[in-house]
């Protein structure tokens, strides 16, 4: 059985890694070099890099950010921010990013999906959705979350599977920084519609919504959180033990 990942996801403006609720209200946490080193020491499996505002603001990524970062965990690392071409793409694949996260440039640019993956493979490319319900239907929102696309969520997500997209970041605006649990329902039909990975991003406020997410959802592959870590609600080893307790497949430290 593949082991379920633990990936702590670092939002960054300015600098420093903010967090907020459904998009809005960012506060600050803390430097991303601090925070990358305890989460790559504490055994997450990998790292989420979120440059939030690179996209709206036209610029590209903070360098010297991403590289404090890469300077200090073992870790695989996903970056994302600002990412329209194929030049950013060799970018920040430069700087240390394993794999590589693509949202507003995919919306304006649907053929950057499969550019991206024939030159980099499937594996480095990863889609990440903001959605959001909209009447009885799931749309996906550009531009922080504050732009209604239009377009309905699982059908540009599996647009996004056929066009070489090799996994997806799934974000909840309906349950982020909300820390009631993940949005099991939108979760849920992303999963019936793909079949590469998917990774739930949005509203976990403790240990008992990862299990949750796991067990009802046996399809997802990773649990990603910024919170609910962030301000030590929950510690990766101590929310590992419990899964591996409940018969969930993780890697625990020390294993490969």
């Amino acid at each position: 059985m593949t082991a379920k990942r633990i990936i702590p996801c670092l939002d960054i403006k300015d600098g420093r890694v903010v967090k907020g609720v459904k998009f809005l209200g960012l506060r600050d946490v803390s430097s991303p070099g601090a925070l990358a080193k305890l989460y790559n020491d504490e055994g997450a499996d990998e790292l989420a890099f979120y440059d939030i505002t690179a996209s709206s603001e036209g610029r590209e990524i903070f360098a010297d950010v991403l590289g404090e970062v890469t300077g200090c965990i073992s870790i695989p690392l996903t970056v994302g921010g600002g990412i329209s071409t194929l030049d950013d793409f060799a970018r920040v694949i430069d700087y240390g990013a394993d794999k590589v996260s693509i949202n507003s440039g995919a919306l304006k640019n649907p053929e950057l999906i499969s550019k991206a993956a024939r030159k980099y493979g499937s594996r480095c490319v990863v889609l990440s959705a903001d959605i959001k319900r909209v009447g009885d239907v799931f749309h996906v929102f550009a531009n922080g979350g504050m732009e209604d696309t239009g377009l309905d969520a699982i059908e540009w997500i599996k647009r996004a599977e056929s066009m070489g997209a090799g996994e997806l970041v799934i974000n909840s605006i309906d349950t982020d920084g909300v820390q009631s649990g993940y949005d099991l329902s939108l979760l849920e039909a992303v999963c019936n519609a793909v079949s590469i990975p998917v990774i739930a991003s949005g509203g976990a406020g403790s240990i008992a919504d990862f299990v949750e997410l796991f067990e009802k959802l046996p399809k997802i592959d990773a649990g990603l959180a910024a919170s609910v870590f962030h301000f030590g609600m929950v510690s990766i080893p101590e929310l590992k033990r419990t899964l591996h307790e409940r018969g969930i497949s993780v890697r625990l430290p020390g294993q490969a």
